[in-house]
């Protein structure tokens, strides 16, 4: 059993509600992003250049803040850690969204604070294709999110990507999701958590559910 899992992916590939449901069936403590509480985030959508530094820094102190008080605190009573999220993601969102001279002081920041945090002992990667992404986020309804362009997912995707075709030091699981409905058939997401529950070396595995 891993220790410290995150679950990541596009917008709306559908990372929080995994996550909440593993967490829930094996106790496990959850720790979910709280983009909401993100002031600039629906003035990103309307002016994403005026707004994409201030909107990333809020993120990155948030992630950071949230992770650091809950990793590095022990809880004995939980089976282990499962996130929706990993903080690099902040790095790969900055890097599609903002200026090259704020790009580079950003990522001076990021370093420092990304050398303080555990690494998850399992990345799982929700892969889901845009156009399908386009309607998951129509059906969960948050207005700041429906003018989302289908070139900023596509971004956000090669983002991610990018990231993972870099690392050499994590157990990381792809997972092509766009044939199955995790949230609302339980065949689906019992397919899913078994595959997650398996031992994986460190590396890349790419599994089609």
């Amino acid at each position: 059993m891993y220790d410290f899992i995150a679950i990541e992916g596009n917008i709306g590939a559908g990372k929080t509600s995994l996550s909440t449901r593993i967490a829930s069936q094996f106790d496990a403590r959850l720790i979910l992003e709280q983009f909401e509480d993100n002031a600039f985030l629906p003035k990103f959508y309307r002016d994403p250049e005026k707004y994409a530094f201030p909107l990333e820094l809020t993120f990155l102190a948030s992630r950071y803040q949230q992770l650091k008080e809950q990793l590095t605190n022990k809880d004995l009573f939980k089976t282990f850690t499962i996130s929706d999220y990993y903080i690099y993601k902040s790095l790969i969102f900055a890097k599609k969204t903002l200026q090259d001279d704020e790009l580079a002081l950003y990522t001076r920041l990021f370093n420092i604070i990304n050398g303080t945090l555990p690494k998850p002992d399992l990345l799982v990667y929700l892969y889901v294709e845009v156009p399908r992404l386009k309607r998951n986020i129509i059906t969960r309804g948050r207005e700041y999110e429906q003018d989302i362009e289908h070139d900023y997912l596509e971004r956000i995707q090669s983002g991610y990507f990018d990231f993972i075709k870099q690392q050499t030091d994590l157990r990381i699981l792809i997972l092509d999701v766009n044939q199955v409905d995790f949230v609302h058939n339980e065949t689906d997401y019992e397919k899913i958590l078994n595959i997650i529950m398996r031992e994986y070396p460190v590396g890349i595995q790419r599994i089609v559910v």
